[in-house]
This record gives structure tokens, C-alpha cells and sequence, in this order.
């Protein structure tokens, strides 16, 4: 990974926290009425794997949104070191109202399949596609999608 970022982008605190709290209040909501109602066994035991799910994405979602998104001349990387896509394998980039994308994100088509990876509100791979988004600010997505749709059209300057 190159040490010059072009683009970065992070969840902010607000929105990271908003989004946590939610599906944690939802979870707590979903496994306290298993609890304090007498549905049927089958729906209780419904209303807690739906709540106790709920309560793990919470956490899974507060444990991915630490990180950011990095935008370098080589491709587009996580913060934790991972790499998401190199540039030479970048298709496409797509960024339309209906295009599927995350919320306040785009999608990048790949030119090879990538195996299935998911970090909740900050960015998913499933195939060929690569879904950059969820909690953060789509001003720097819109950014960060630009600059690649600029680096894939050849039109950045030479960065070295």
C-alpha cells in the first residue's frame, strides 16, 4: 500500500454512533419483549435469535467502523491493512440513484470475483462488486468515488 492517501473515507462519530445505538436499543427492545410477554415458545424463541442478532451486529458494526477507507495510487485499501481492491482489477465504478449501493456510498465493479467479506457501515464485497458505504459521509464517498472514476479514465496526474 502506498503511504499517500488521495481519499479517505471514515465513519464520523455521530453517524457511527447513531447507527450502533440503533440496532443495539432494537436488540435490547426485541430480547426484553421475549421476556416480558408470554408469546408462544416459538415466537420467543424467535424475538430472542432476532434480538441476540441484532445485538451482534451492533457490536460487529462498532468493531468495522473504527476503521476508514484509504484511496491510493495503488487501489483501495482499509485502514487495518486489507486490501479491498487494486486499481488494475477496478472495472467500473458505479454511483447512480439506482444503482445498488450502500447508503451515501458507490459501487466498484470488479474485473475478478473476490471471495464474500463484510464490514457493516463501512463496506461489503459479494462477486464482482464492492459496496463502499453505510455510515459515512457521502461527501467523502462522492470524493473518494471521483478521484477513482478520474485514476480509471487516466486523467490523474502522475502521483510519484
Amino acid at each position: 500500500m502506498s503511504e499517500t492517501p488521495l481519499a479517505i473515507v471514515a465513519a464520523t462519530g455521530p453517524r457511527r454512533w447513531f447507527g450502533i445505538s440503533t440496532l443495539a436499543v432494537l436488540g435490547a427492545l426485541l430480547v426484553y419483549l421475549a421476556f416480558s410477554t408470554t408469546p408462544s415458545l416459538s415466537w420467543q424463541l424467535f424475538l430472542l435469535v432476532v434480538g441476540a442478532a441484532a445485538l451482534w451486529l451492533a457490536e460487529k458494526t462498532r468493531r468495522a467502523t473504527e476503521n476508514h477507507i484509504i484511496l491510493t495510487a495503488e487501489g483501495i485499501f482499509s485502514s487495518a491493512g486489507e486490501e479491498i481492491a487494486t486499481l488494475d482489477n477496478v472495472e467500473a465504478v458505479k454511483r447512480g440513484t439506482f444503482d445498488l449501493k450502500p447508503s451515501n456510498g458507490f459501487t466498484v465493479i470488479l474485473k475478478e470475483r473476490r471471495t464474500r467479506r463484510w464490514q457493516p457501515g463501512l463496506w461489503w464485497t459479494l462477486g464482482r462488486h464492492v459496496g463502499i458505504g453505510g455510515v459515512t459521509p457521502g461527501s467523502q464517498s462522492k470524493v473518494m468515488a471521483q478521484m477513482l472514476e478520474g485514476m480509471l479514465a487516466g486523467q490523474m496526474p502522475d502521483l510519484d
